[in-house]
């Protein structure tokens, strides 16, 4: 496992994009944290979804919730928020080891809130409530919605995995929002050294977004495949000015956590591509690359590991976004679509997993 190996020695912390009861229990997960250098997982309903429509595990815990009463949702809540409480039980040396920084095991909340500030304040609550362990972390999408709710989470000491982040603006106001959420803390005189955070970029679907628009305009165009990388570039550049500044060293002084960028759907799309590049040209330091098993398989097999891939390649970022505009690529446009698209199969997943408990007799 030396090139993952390689990933973390450079300041990646490898987390795993999936989760099950499968994979609990037939120690498919252990083995990935022991031999693969596993130090998180995340979730998301497609993951959940597809873990108890494939799964025979969960029949007799759905069968017997229903016998009690419960309605599906109250019986998917008791069925993820199990899967995770055991999770975060599995990393918890891991955690314990980092002093909070991995170890973690997020769940989000349910993405039929995801333009609704209140309840998704209070369903996080409540989520960290039935999970009650201290390495969870509370997926929040990053609507213009949610950012209120990352604040408000934030300030009553919850830690948040902000999710479904496209652009490098939306990405400066979920800073901003953790930042004061940590800010009200302080000022209320209440530790804020137990909360962690990470701001899950997407990837992927920025290059095959952006891929159809210009088959449609210019085929066999030179900037195909070759936005996504650079926006993460750019984020990370936007990550770095914020900690630089002044704001940002004042809440450390009291004990401030980063709140790390995290590369998100980090799966190749197009098989023309090669299969590691969302994660050999994301290397920097402080970051975290959750991805599914196929993709870590892959680093594992073939990927190249150069170190720091990011850090040189600001300035080329940049021309790369001026030759997309000059191209007629309204990447304002893509990512609303990509913000829209994202809680739209969120939804439909959840919908879907829903159905499916429903149908179980």
């Amino acid at each position: 496992m030396s090139n993952l190996q390689d990933v973390s020695k450079a300041g990646v912390s490898i987390w795993l994009d999936d989760l099950s009861r499968d994979r609990l229990q037939s120690g498919s997960l252990a083995a990935l944290i022991e031999g693969s250098c596993v130090v998180g997982v995340t979730t998301n309903p497609s993951i959940f979804s597809a873990a108890i429509k494939g799964s025979a595990l969960y029949r007799e815990d759905i069968l017997a919730l229903k016998a009690q009463g419960k309605s599906v949702e109250e019986i998917v809540t008791e069925l993820t928020t199990q899967d995770v409480r055991q999770a975060c039980d599995l990393f918890a040396p891991i955690f314990d080891s980092t002093h909070g920084v991995d170890g973690r095991v997020s769940i989000e909340v349910s993405p039929f809130l995801a333009h609704e500030t209140a309840p998704t304040i209070e369903q996080g609550i409540e989520l960290a409530a039935l999970v009650n362990r201290p390495n969870l972390l509370i997926k929040v999408p990053a609507t213009l919605e949610g950012l209120p709710a990352i604040e408000e989470l934030t300030a009553r000491g919850i830690s948040v995995n902000v999710t479904l982040i496209f652009s490098v603006d939306r990405y400066e106001k979920v800073m901003e929002s953790y930042i004061k959420g940590l800010e009200r803390r302080v000022a209320a005189g209440e530790s804020i050294s137990n909360i962690h955070s990470v701001a899950s970029f997407f990837v992927s679907r920025i290059d095959t977004e952006i891929d159809k628009r210009l088959d449609a305009t210019t085929p066999g165009s030179p900037l195909r495949g070759a936005t996504a990388i650079p926006n993460a570039h750019l984020a990370y550049e936007a990550f770095l000015k914020v900690t630089a500044s002044d704001r940002w060293k004042a809440l450390a002084a009291q004990g401030a956590q980063l709140q790390r960028p995290l590369w998100a759907s980090t799966g190749v799309k197009d098989k023309a591509y090669d299969s590691t590049r969302y994660v050999i040209e994301l290397i920097a330091a402080n970051c975290v690359n959750t991805m599914p098993e196929g993709t870590l398989n892959e680093v594992r097999e073939h990927g190249v590991v150069r170190g720091d891939t990011i850090s040189a390649h600001f300035q080329a970022a940049h021309a790369h976004f001026a030759a997309l505009a000059a191209a007629g690529i309204d990447f304002a446009d893509v990512v609303a679509f990509l913000e829209k698209d994202g809680v739209k199969k969120f939804a439909d997943a959840w919908q879907e997993l829903l159905d499916n408990v429903a149908s179980v007799a």
